[in-house]
């Protein structure tokens, strides 16, 4: 089956087509048949954030420059016409998007694709509405079934993969999300089948590292620059500036990372922090950050017996998280997966692979009934 994700929850603009083979279990395969990605972080680093109304619009100029790409990459563009469709209701919001795609489809054939797999959730409701109708326009004018993914589930689904099969699972299996708007373990019995353990009371892990940078005058994206200093006071020996891990002897499985934030901005409006003692501040907030990821992670496999964790989001991308995760989880038999580094952060292939796995169940929308909202539909 090939199938085309679409992934427009925040600030990358990502499409991937992949054809995968197999029922998800031992004898699962897949291929990237092309793949391409925008990131608009650059754009939104003058903001200290992403700017909702920027994103959108980035989204809908990006899609059909980067469709092409994709398919010329798999060798799917044929000269032609696709079969004329009015999508001028469809794309009313999105005018920039049916200004290019209606002489796109003009252009070219439909490619030899058998779904659309988007993300419908959760993520900026404006941003996820430029890839949701996108996707409904395709539907509709290549007459294909979308699948409506859950960003959350397309992260665990890309930590449970390889280049190009399926690792050794042993369900039920621990995921760790953690990202810019999430901090949350969920427990998974089975591929589709959902439990939430815990979740952020307040801001999630990667907001508290965006926020803290902005104070340390740091640029954005701000996980990367705390990461890059703490790094560096590391190599350097220096000693990290003590900073509480919240929520840490809890009696439950939750996080709380604003609190983090105000013990350095107390702390900044206190001192004026020179380079070294923003090294020192980078180094005591990823610790504290990675001790109350690492204890709770940990506590959760103990509690229900895990042996295989995941780990996903953009925080997981930081070195230093995922090193404490996976030797504090080894001392319990638990074995830690995580994707690439690359594929950590938000990406079409995920989107892809996860609409793969509900294909097989036929787990298709109704363009008509396909909306920018859902979240991991739990047990």
């Amino acid at each position: 089956m090939k199938i085309l994700g679409i992934e427009t929850s925040c600030d990358e603009t990502a499409l991937s087509l992949v054809e995968a083979t197999g029922d998800f279990t031992q004898n699962f395969r897949f291929a990237v048949l092309g793949e391409r990605l925008v990131s608009q972080a650059a754009m939104h680093a003058e903001y200290g954030g992403v700017f909702p109304n920027l994103a959108k619009r980035e989204h809908a100029k990006n899609l059909v420059p980067l469709l092409e790409a994709v398919l010329g990459d798999a060798k799917m563009l044929q000269l032609g016409h696709s079969p004329t469709i009015d999508l001028g209701a469809l794309l009313v919001r999105e005018p920039e998007l049916l200004e290019q795609l209606v002489p796109f489809l003009a252009h070219y054939e439909k490619p030899p694709i058998d779904a659309l797999a988007v993300t419908n959730g959760p993520g900026l409701e404006p941003a996820l509405w430029v890839g949701v109708n996108f996707a409904k326009a395709l539907a509709v004018a290549w007459d294909l079934p979308i699948i409506a993914v859950n960003h959350m589930e397309g992260h665990i689904v890309m930590s449970l993969v390889t280049e190009d099969g399926l690792n050794d699972v042993s369900y039920p299996v621990l995921a760790l999300l953690v990202s810019g708007g999430h901090t949350e373990l969920v427990l998974s019995a089975a591929l589709g089948e959902y439990r939430r353990l815990g979740a952020t009371r307040d801001d999630a892990a990667g907001e508290a590292f965006d926020k803290i940078a902005r104070l340390l005058d740091l640029p954005y994206p701000g996980g990367p620059e705390i990461s890059r200093l703490a790094s560096d006071a590391r190599s350097a020996g220096l000693e990290a500036i003590p900073f509480t891990s919240p929520m840490l002897r809890s009696d439950d499985l939750d996080f709380s990372f604003s609190g983090l934030k105000t013990e350095v901005r107390r702390l900044v409006e206190k001192e004026s922090p020179t380079v070294e003692m923003k090294k020192r501040i980078a180094l005591g907030v990823e610790n504290a950050i990675s001790t109350v990821l690492v204890e709770k992670t940990a506590r959760a496999a103990d509690s229900y017996g895990v042996h295989t964790a995941i780990v996903g989001g953009g925080v997981s991308a930081n070195e230093h998280i995922r090193r404490e995760l996976a030797k504090r989880l080894e001392m319990q038999d638990c074995t830690l997966l995580a994707p690439s580094p690359a594929l950590a952060t938000d990406n079409a292939r995920m989107i892809a692979l996860a609409g793969y796995t509900r294909a097989l169940k036929k787990e298709f929308t109704e363009p008509k009934n396909l909306v920018a909202a859902g979240d991991l539909k739990l047990g």
